[in-house]
C-alpha cells in the first residue's frame, strides 16, 4: 500500500460494522496492529481474526508495571484463548527507577498522571508503533465525550507518526455503546477481564483505576482526583482540544 486517505475511507465506510470496518482496514493495508489494553477492546481480536489471516493480525500490549492481577490473568486468558502471540511492551527500566527515586511510588496523585503515564505507556507505544503505517485501537466516542466526541473511524495519528512515515489509527469500535461492546461479548462468548464484575469499567493501571457507582460515567473511575475535561494519557493525545487527527 502506498497511500491512504483517512478522509475516504471514513465516508466509505463510516455506517459500516466493526468487522467490516477492520475488514476494509486489512484490505487497505494488508495487517493488522492491535493495542489490547487488557479490557473491552478484547472485542477488536475477535473481530480481526474473523475477517483476518492470523499471521496478519498482530497485537501488543503495554504492561507498565502497576496493573490489576485480574488483567495479568486476562491477557494469558486470551493469548490461550485465541491461540495468538501478544507482545507485551515495557518501560525502560531506568526511566521508571529515576522517576521513583525522585518522586516515590504515587507522585501521580500530587502533580498529576501525565509524567508516569509517559515513562511508563507513551515511550513503549512509540517504540511499538515505529515504522508501521497502521494501528487498530479499541476507543469509542461513548467512552469520553470530552475528549473523544469526534473520534473517527480512520485518522491520521499525528502524535506518533511523521510527515515521512505517516501513521493512521484505525477505530473500529467509533460508533458502538458499551452496551454494544457487552452485547458482543455475551453473543460470541468471548473472555473478559474479571474485574468488570467488581465494577470497573474503564480498567488502567492499579492505583489509577477504580469502581465506579450507578449514574457516574467510565471515565470517573479513571485520575479521579484531576479536572474531570482531560481524562487522557497520552496514547489518544490528538483527542484533547487543539490537536488535529485526520489527513
Amino acid at each position: 500500500m502506498t497511500s491512504f486517505d483517512a478522509n475516504a475511507f471514513v465516508l466509505e465506510h463510516d455506517q459500516a460494522s466493526p468487522k467490516n470496518i477492520l475488514k476494509a482496514a486489512y484490505q487497505a493495508f494488508g495487517e493488522l496492529t492491535i493495542s489490547f489494553s487488557g479490557a473491552e477492546d478484547v472485542v477488536l481480536i475477535d473481530l480481526a481474526l474473523k475477517v483476518a489471516p492470523k499471521q496478519d493480525v498482530h497485537v501488543f500490549s503495554l504492561d507498565t508495571g502497576r496493573l490489576h492481577a485480574e488483567t495479568y490473568t486476562f491477557m494469558e486468558r486470551v493469548r490461550e484463548h485465541y491461540a495468538i502471540d501478544l507482545d507485551i511492551r515495557f518501560p525502560d527500566q531506568q526511566a521508571v527507577q529515576a522517576l521513583v527515586n525522585d518522586k516515590g511510588l504515587f507522585s501521580f496523585y500530587r502533580d498529576g498522571h501525565h509524567e508516569c503515564c509517559g515513562i511508563r505507556k507513551v515511550a513503549p507505544l512509540r517504540e511499538r508503533l515505529k515504522g508501521l503505517p497502521v494501528w487498530v485501537t479499541g476507543q469509542r466516542r461513548d467512552q469520553s465525550p470530552g475528549t473523544r466526541s469526534k473520534l473517527q473511524i480512520a485518522e491520521r495519528d499525528t502524535a506518533f507518526g511523521s510527515d515521512d512515515q505517516p501513521l493512521y489509527k484505525i477505530n473500529p469500535l467509533t460508533h458502538w455503546s458499551s452496551e454494544d461492546v457487552w452485547n458482543y461479548i455475551r453473543s460470541f462468548d468471548v473472555p473478559y477481564n474479571s474485574l468488570h464484575e467488581k465494577g470497573f469499567v474503564s480498567i488502567g493501571c492499579a492505583p489509577c483505576t477504580r469502581p465506579i457507582l450507578p449514574g457516574q460515567h467510565e471515565r470517573e473511575g479513571r485520575w479521579w482526583w484531576e479536572d474531570q475535561g482531560g481524562k487522557e494519557c497520552g496514547l489518544h493525545a490528538v483527542n484533547l482540544p487543539g490537536t488535529a487527527s485526520t489527513g
